[in-house]
Order: C-alpha cells, then sequence, then structure tokens
C-alpha cells in the first residue's frame, strides 16, 4: 500500500500594501518604521505605500521613473535624501524630527 502524500497548500507571499486603505494608514505605517534601526525597514514600508498608492502616481508626482523608484525603494538600496523627501512628499506627508 504506497503512502498519501501530505497535501501542499500554496500560499501568497505577503505583500504590505494590500493592507494600507487610507493615507492616515499609510503615514502612520511610515511612522512606525521609521523608528526602526534597519533602514530597509523603513524603505520597504516606503515601497509598500507607494505601491498602494500608485507607484506610476507616484512617479509622476516625484519627477522619477517608475523603475527607478522600484530600485531606489528595495531592500539593501541607498537612495538618496532628495528621493526619499519627494516621495515622502507625493504621498502627503513629511519628515520630521522629534524629541
Amino acid at each position: 500500500m504506497a503512502k498519501a502524500k501530505p497535501a501542499v497548500q500554496k500560499f501568497r507571499s505577503f505583500d504590505g500594501a494590500d493592507y494600507l486603505k487610507n493615507s492616515a494608514m499609510m503615514l502612520d505605517y511610515l511612522d512606525v518604521a521609521a523608528q526602526d534601526p534597519n533602514p530597509d525597514v523603513f524603505l520597504m514600508a516606503l515601497a509598500d505605500v507607494a505601491k498602494a498608492r500608485g507607484m506610476a502616481e507616484i512617479a509622476k508626482a516625484t519627477g522619477l521613473g517608475r523603475e527607478s523608484l522600484y530600485k531606489a525603494l528595495s531592500p539593501g538600496a541607498k537612495p538618496r535624501y532628495e528621493t526619499i523627501a519627494k516621495v515622502v512628499q507625493a504621498l502627503g506627508g513629511k519628515l520630521t524630527i522629534a524629541a
């Protein structure tokens, strides 16, 4: 008698952009991610928010190419401050420093 193979479940990869429904939620998500000491966490959150809003729309608002944005916001990337500031501004946020 042959052994039955266990059923294999397939799961879709987690995509944070699927859960970001409004601007307030997006900006709160970025605020929390910015507090993580790992810069890749903020870049990933920024990419999630840009994707949720529409990467083409953010590219147009920033004057940057869509593909350039994907590259700049990928983990391990070293985007310029100017790029980050433009993306945050296009999302309706602003960069601040608080004590």
